[in-house]
């Protein structure tokens, strides 16, 4: 079967946990989509990891990791973030990449950094990870396949027909210096020795996989709220978020998914700009931040400071709807136990009127939330395993947030290790 774990707002919602748990069941993980721009935090028997690149699957021993063709894939950075996890005792994880993966050039992280510097204050709060630059030249059909680099004489052509463009805005628009062609190819042929072992033909390896019934997990970046078509445009991501671009950035049929869990915080967080609706700020936000996560809420990539703010409803219903939510994983719910009321962002005003719906960018920025406050459970609920062993007003939390969301809460994460899990009726 194949399942795609995807998240609901605007990343961060604790994905990495839940595909590690989950992996420890798969034969296969998949990273389908982004880059090394956003990081997943997993705490297993090994220890704490920040992930980029590597699926989480990395951990299970008889999982085979996957770099899907829609991930944009910085070679040095994945070879950088192999050796860290080896170096820390972890087996050797079964690698592969595939051949129609994207390469992210190392001009593509100059550029990020230099418009970065362009916009200044009008700037996309880019993590400069290369990933705008990266998936603008695939689309504009610049871009540089796996494969290619197998081919000597087509690349130095290539190389030539890029560096002409690039070093126009090096010159013109940045001022400066210009790439050097032959520097360029000699890094690209490192990168051809790191990546060989590993090149694998995916689509067709996944449909071998498919039809011996292996288990597959395709593992999104970031969340709904960040996809370039239906989140908070611009300040979104550059590739696609959903799930349903699982089935592309991975190379299967669609109607290989066939469950989707969604991953939803029990409060919001955010890294990077743009508009959120449910923020809050000073000390409540700092008190919220710090208990939150394992150790705090701070970019697993960036080290940022994320933004706070209290559970979403309309947010995370337009996140669960657009993922096609057949499950909703829970997290972070532990770190609410601190609190006397909980509030709830509930809907939004928007010109005088009440709307439970996501509106577009625009429209979002003039929204103040409609809060409702939930009694809290004032109690530490982390190593609880089932249900109804949960305080009261806590599974009253939960029933609300499911009721109002429209999507089944089967998975609630109540701590941040591998097996601080509550399973609600989730069928492996």
């Amino acid at each position: 079967m194949v399942k795609a774990i995807v998240g609901a707002n605007w990343g961060d919602e604790g994905k990495g946990k839940i595909t590690d748990m989950l992996a420890q069941d798969s034969d296969i993980v998949v990273r389908f989509q982004g880059g090394a721009n956003a990081g997943h935090t997993i705490i297993n028997d090994y220890g704490k990891f920040a992930l980029h690149t590597l699926p989480s699957g990395v951990f299970n021993d008889n999982t085979v990791s996957i770099i899907g063709n829609g991930v944009a894939l910085n070679i040095p950075v994945l070879f950088d973030e192999i050796k860290s996890i080896e170096d820390r005792g972890v087996p050797a994880p079964k690698i592969l990449v595939s051949d129609r993966a994207q390469i992210v050039m190392p001009y593509h992280i100059l550029f990020d950094q230099y418009e970065e510097e362009r916009l200044g204050g009008k700037s996309f709060g880019s993590t400069k990870s290369g990933i705008a630059p990266f998936y603008s030249d695939k689309y504009a059909k610049i871009g540089f396949q796996v494969s290619e680099l197998f081919d000597e004489e087509y690349l130095r052509e290539k190389i030539a027909n890029v560096c002409e463009q690039k070093n126009v805005l090096l010159e013109h628009l940045y001022h400066k210096p210009a790439i050097d062609e032959e520097e360029l190819f000699q890094t690209l042929m490192e990168y051809k020795k790191m990546v060989e072992p590993y090149v694998c033909d995916v689509s067709t390896y996944l449909a071998n996989a498919i039809k011996e019934g292996k288990d597959i997990l395709l593992e999104g970046q970031l969340g709904t709220l960040k996809d370039p078509d239906h989140g908070i445009y611009p300040m979104v991501t550059s590739s696609s978020t959903l799930a349903a671009y699982g089935a592309i950035g991975a190379g299967i049929p669609p109607y290989e998914i066939k469950k989707v869990i969604t991953v939803v915080k029990a409060y919001s967080s955010a890294v990077g700009a743009g508009v959120f609706v449910s923020e809050i700020f000073g000390e409540e936000a700092d008190e919220l931040r710090r208990r939150g996560g394992d150790g705090g809420e701070f970019g697993a990539t960036t080290g940022r400071p994320r933004r706070m703010g209290w559970f979403d409803i309309p947010a995370s219903k337009y996140g669960c709807r657009l993922q096609g939510a057949t499950d909703v994983a829970f997290t972070v719910l532990d770190v609410l136990g601190y609190l006397d009321e909980i509030p709830v962002c509930v809907g939004y005003e928007i010109d005088g009127k009440v709307t439970t719906d996501f509106p577009t960018t625009r429209q979002l920025e003039k929204a103040k939330p409609v809060l409702e406050v939930l009694p809290g459970w004032k109690s530490d609920i982390r190593g609880i395993t089932k249900y109804e062993d949960l305080p009261e007003n806590c599974r009253k939390y939960i029933e609300f947030v499911e009721e109002r969301l429209g999507y089944p809460i089967t998975l609630i994460s109540n701590g941040p290790g591998r097996n601080e899990i509550i399973y609600r009726g989730f069928e492996k």
